[in-house]
């Protein structure tokens, strides 16, 4: 009779299988039979077993221009565009993240009205592609430039962008896509993005789409970091600010920064000023809060050693699963350098390196298109750079110090 009804049981259970929604928590459910006696004590081994912890390393880049004569240097002879010498130096450091992000200040508008750099940007279809195979996930389109061929070349310029493969934000074909927001599973830590900026070079937005940007306006913002923190594990909130060329942010940037740090932002990335100012680790709330204020120029063909030096950050976090905890671990930075060279003597060609892997192929002898004229250069990146950054900021060292 005890084999019957168990039996009857066991399909019993078998036949809930179909139409029952799954749900996936973000908390791991705990089994209460797994590890347990016969009397539903807990084993010595299930007591000590540690809690288990998952990382998340969000890799970012500044502002990516595209200036004539980048587009010339890409063009091939069927009239297509190729621009693979780009990124191909630090494309493993792009690939080292779970989810890179990066500021693209061009149209992507067809080349119906032509192919055009500053101060009107247009580019050719390829940098999607191009922006993909480097390594990128994400491209901010909330700048002052993406309304450079209208609005309508704005609306294409975002479709190119995803038929690439790549996420957006920060601009939006409808309200429901604007409200939707940006967060990204990334192996069980959810992170959000949102991203705003402070105009668009005095182009309108049509007042039948007033949700397509993004404008930089403090309350909005509070009012979406309100929204959707308590959606995600970590929140990125990447401005488009600040004073073109100047290597320190406003008076104004920093309140910002705290304010909305203080709201519930966990990093803050800036763009716009084309050149890298100062970041920082902010202690609120008992936790550790990030804010870099520009990232400056990773690629483009700007006059001045400032304005064609860059990094490439990332950012790690840690997740206790079964506390729902998340904190930032640790932050790092790769300076890198923007320049062009003659590929076999013809054709002028734009790459970013990375300076100290530059630096140290020069005196090699295996870099081929920096030479020793070149280090000088070079080292001033890397100097001005890690003077405007500072130290790496690891969490494990500043607690073991505030414990000594």
């Amino acid at each position: 009779m005890r084999l019957i009804l168990l039996i009857i049981g066991f399909l019993c259970l078998a036949s809930m299988g179909c139409g029952v929604q799954s749900v996936i928590s973000s908390t791991p459910i705990q089994n209460s039979k797994q590890g347990a006696d016969e009397v539903g004590e807990l084993s010595d081994a299930t007591k000590a077993k540690p809690p288990v912890k998952k990382t998340v390393t969000l890799v970012a880049t500044g502002d990516i221009l595209m200036h004539n004569t980048q587009i010339a240097s890409g063009q091939q002879a069927d009239g297509s565009f190729q621009f693979d010498s780009f990124f191909k130096p630090v494309r493993s450091l792009i690939e080292y993240g779970d989810y890179a992000s990066t500021n693209f200040e061009a149209a992507m508008a067809g080349g119906g009205s032509g192919y055009t750099g500053y101060p009107k940007f247009n580019s050719p279809d390829e940098m999607a592609a191009t922006l993909k195979e480097a390594g990128y996930d994400v491209v901010i389109t909330s700048n002052n430039h993406i309304l450079d061929r209208g609005y309508l070349g704005a609306i294409r310029t975002m479709g190119v962008l995803r038929d690439a493969g790549l996420d957006i934000v920060g601009t939006y074909q409808c309200q429901e896509e604007k409200e939707s927001f940006l967060i990204k599973d990334l192996d069980g830590i959810r992170v959000g993005y949102l991203a705003y900026s402070y105009g668009t070079n005095g182009i309108p937005v049509p007042k039948e789409h007033p949700y397509f940007f993004n404008f930089l306006n403090k309350e909005t913002v509070l009012k979406e970091i309100n929204q959707l923190r308590p959606k995600v594990d970590v929140l990125v909130l990447v401005l488009h600010w600040g004073v073109e060329y100047s290597l320190q942010p406003t008076e104004e940037q920093r309140e910002l920064a705290r304010i909305f740090l203080e709201a519930g932002v966990d990093v803050i990335l800036g763009s716009h000023p084309h050149v890298i100012q100062p970041m920082e680790v902010m202690k609120i709330n008992n936790q550790d809060k990030f804010v870099i204020y520009s990232m400056g120029n990773f690629i483009g063909d700007q006059r001045g050693v400032e304005r064609n030096s860059g990094v490439i950050l990332n950012l790690n976090f840690q997740k206790d699963m079964s506390r729902g905890q998340t904190v930032l671990k640790n932050v790092s930075y790769t300076p890198t350098y923007s320049h062009s060279y003659l590929d076999k003597g013809r054709r002028r060609r734009f790459r970013v390196v990375a300076v100290e892997d530059a630096i140290r192929k020069v005196q090699e002898g295996k870099e081929p298109y920096l030479k020793s004229s070149d280090l000088a250069v070079l080292k001033q990146v890397l100097a001005q750079t890690q003077k405007q950054l500072g130290t790496p900021f690891n969490r494990t060292e500043v607690l073991n110090s505030s414990n000594t």
